[in-house]
């Protein structure tokens, strides 16, 4: 099971880098590119709920008409 102290890194992370993300892309008016940062976001919520939870993290359910490109975290 995570750490209260690793939870937290990995949330301050994960809003540090996409919210900046959607911001960026709210601000230049790409909105499939902050609707996909979006989607990731909430993907990588999942992966942490479900390492939190130890369970063996689900399948990422992802709207197949939004196209996510995965970065390195």
């Amino acid at each position: 099971m995570l750490a209260k102290q690793q939870i937290a890194a990995q949330l301050t992370h994960m809003a540090k880098v996409q919210i900046s993300d959607i911001t960026r892309a709210v601000k230049g008016s790409e909105k499939a590119v902050a609707l996909n940062e979006i989607t990731d976001l909430a993907r990588r919520l999942n992966l942490l709920a479900d390492a939190i939870a130890t369970k063996p993290p689900a399948a990422a359910v992802v709207n197949p008409s939004v196209e996510v490109t995965l970065e390195p975290a």
